[in-house]
């Protein structure tokens, strides 16, 4: 089933009381399709960490019958630019990595074998994949492990995921 590709803007507003602006909080929900509620979601940038997350993620989809969530969390690094004498403005540059992704994913045979959908949000990785899972009542979260020195210096996604998730994270090697 070819899969669909959702994007978001980075900068989405949340409202901090619902009930006292109806409106504005119909415009934070996103429709989900019923019928990737309660699947699998699953990080994924290219890495060789993520393709192996999402290899796992598939298996995991297919056997529990439900569909993939797949989320690119986009660099939307500000970038400054210099106008002269005039002080530095911040530009936010997209990445339009996740438009390759869609389409390496949309060519790729072993995603025919689950309804999958891949999402593009920009932000913190972990707030972002928690936020997904939210949405889409997701039964798990799946990621790879990060290696390498800033995983270790920073943190890792998988391990601060694990760390504040409310919902089964499984960290693939």
């Amino acid at each position: 089933m070819a899969g669909h590709e959702f994007s978001e803007p980075a900068d989405r507003k949340r409202v901090a009381d619902q009930a006292a602006h109806p409106e504005a909080a119909e415009e934070t929900r996103h429709a989900c399709d019923p019928a990737f509620q309660h699947g699998v979601v699953v990080g994924f940038d290219g890495s060789t960490s993520s393709e192996r997350a999402l290899a796992y993620a598939i298996g995991m989809a297919r056997r529990s019958g439900s569909g993939l969530i797949i989320v690119h969390v986009a660099n939307r690094l500000p970038t400054t630019v210099w106008a002269g004498c005039e002080p530095p403005v911040f530009v936010d540059v997209p990445d339009h990595r996740t438009e390759v992704l869609g389409l390496e994913l949309a060519c790729a045979d072993y995603l025919s074998e689950v309804p999958w959908i891949l999402v593009e949000r920009g932000g913190d990785i972990c707030h972002e994949l928690e936020e997904v899972g939210r949405e889409y009542a997701a039964d798990a979260i799946v990621v790879g492990s990060t290696h390498g020195l800033v995983g270790r210096i920073f943190g890792s996604v998988a391990g601060r995921l694990a760390r504040r998730a409310q919902r089964p994270v499984v960290v693939i090697p």
